[in-house]
């Protein structure tokens, strides 16, 4: 089986980040050995408006910032901690078994 087939769609994960920081580069690192796909906003490329937008929503002026299920977590370190206790994990699969849910109960 194929990493694509193995990985599920578990949650929407936002990484914003630079094309320059290494915390980031460490972040999508972490999340692309969990079967979740994350959408990159690099905003290198972005217009300086995005930032400021989100440096007014999350009080926080550095890179990455991370959200999951549009509720911010933070950066590499807060996901890092997350991850070694466990609770990535549980997040991720919490909100697979609530998409899955959702999904059925449209059918």
């Amino acid at each position: 089986m194929s990493d694509n087939q193995t990985k599920q769609t578990i949650s929407p994960v936002v990484i914003y980040t630079t094309s320059t920081c290494g915390f980031c580069h460490a972040a999508k690192r972490l999340l692309e050995r969990k079967p979740v796909e994350f959408r990159e906003i690099n905003l290198s490329h972005e217009d300086p408006s995005v930032r400021e937008e989100l440096m007014s929503q999350t009080q926080h002026r550095t890179v990455p910032q991370i959200f999951i299920n549009e509720n911010f977590i933070g950066g590499y370190d807060q996901l890092y901690q997350l991850n070694q206790s466990g609770e990535l994990d549980r997040m991720l699969i919490d909100e697979t078994a609530h998409n899955q849910h959702k999904a059925q109960s449209k059918e």
